[in-house]
């Protein structure tokens, strides 16, 4: 019998966060959106991308927690952006690509302090990822949705994603859809 959760987290840019999470097993539905900020309103990519909205480039992903738990979807997360760059991933720069994990419940927000504390030793530098209440989600503008997918030779897809599926397979086969 399944068991579907939501869970909201951004990791720099929505695009790369989408593509590792939807090659987990156990996702039923995935979307990128903004939260976060203090806007009035359903914010546009462009002023999110501004950086006066004060949202963040967010996932919000539906899934069985009984073929895929809360804690190893917050391990692939963790492990697979840097959690120790503030506001930054890449040469993405700003609040908006901030690390943020949304919680829906206080089990999610123990989980999430605990999955951070577990990983604390293996990066040379404090992890500054945020753990916050999830406020108001918006999803993003449909061009946003499987981008990856539908732009995987793109510039930016072969530079900075493909990269992160490569590291995502080789640490995380177990976890993946056929």
């Amino acid at each position: 019998m399944s068991k579907i959760e939501i869970a909201t987290f951004g990791g720099g840019c929505f695009w790369c966060v989408e593509a590792i999470i939807q090659r987990l097993k156990g996702i039923t539905a995935l979307e990128p959106g903004y939260t976060g900020g203090n806007a009035p309103g359903k914010p546009t990519y462009r002023e999110v991308c501004s950086g006066l909205t004060g949202h963040a480039e967010v996932i919000q992903v539906q899934f069985d927690s009984e073929i895929l738990n809360y804690k190893d979807l917050l391990t692939v997360f963790m492990t697979t952006h840097d959690p120790t760059t503030l506001n930054r991933q890449g040469a993405d720069r700003g609040t908006q690509y901030r690390s943020v994990i949304y919680y829906h419940n206080n089990a999610q927000k123990a989980i999430a302090e605990t999955v951070i504390k577990e990983l604390t030793d293996i990066y040379d530098d404090p992890i500054v990822t945020e753990i916050s209440k999830l406020d108001i989600y918006y999803t993003a503008e449909d061009y946003h949705h499987n981008y990856y997918n539908n732009n995987e030779n793109a510039a930016y897809c072969s530079a900075v994603i493909s990269p992160k599926i490569s590291k995502l397979k080789a640490k995380f086969a177990h976890l993946l859809n056929d």
